[in-house]
């Protein structure tokens, strides 16, 4: 099965995505995972990609597409694999083509207001790293790390006025690849207002 994942911020993509790939037995893949274990393995591609985000650029399309094709070549994904952050533009999109066929293109499909009460509602605890949710994971004590009592923070990109800014970004550069994978007839819309089991089923019930 060859999959890619389209689904604004807070739509539970890499949550369903690591079910998903055990379903399925493929791998998931991410492109922020793909940056970090090239940098940290040192490779050409990511020793650019180090150069180009410390320079605090945007990594070029043929940096990104160069390493989904090397990543799509290893042995794994030679079953399948889902895409989860690429492609983000037409471009990439149509270099995908060049490089596999498509199954289908899942599009996980979140209300505006669900998206800001799901992100919004995110507490971490700055030594940690641990999260929270006040309405879905909240800590025992209301405020408080649940192991080593330090107050939680609310990031400043899940305050509203932010999460509203990415949702337009998102919505500029990804609603050209909705409608692109539609015309293809790939494309398949998800509701992701359940919880993540739900939202899994009826992902796998559609692609049977």
């Amino acid at each position: 099965m060859k999959l890619v994942f389209l689904g604004p911020p807070g739509a539970g993509k890499g949550t369903i995505a690591a079910k998903a790939k055990d379903v399925y037995s493929i791998p998931h893949i991410s492109t922020g995972d793909l940056f970090r274990d090239n940098i940290k393995r040192e490779t050409e591609l990511g020793k650019k990609v180090k150069a180009i985000l410390a320079a605090g650029d945007l990594v070029p399309d043929e940096v990104t597409i160069a390493m989904v094709k090397d990543r799509l070549a290893s042995d794994d994904a030679s079953n399948g694999f889902i895409l989860d952050g690429f492609p983000r533009t037409i471009a990439q999109a149509d270099a995908l083509e060049t490089i596999s066929s498509l199954d289908k293109v899942v599009n996980f499909v979140l209300d505006k207001e669900d998206i800001i009460r799901r992100l919004s509602g995110r507490r971490v605890c700055k030594s940690t790293g641990r999260t929270y949710h006040i309405l879905y994971n909240p800590p025992k004590v209301e405020g408080i790390d649940d192991e080593t009592g330090e107050p939680l923070i609310q990031r400043d990109d899940d305050k509203e006025e932010a999460i509203r800014n990415r949702l337009e970004v998102y919505e500029a550069s990804t609603a050209p690849l909705i409608s692109y994978y539609r015309e293809k007839g790939l494309l398949v819309d998800i509701d992701a207002s359940a919880s993540p089991d739900e939202v899994l089923k009826s992902m796998v019930d559609a692609l049977r």
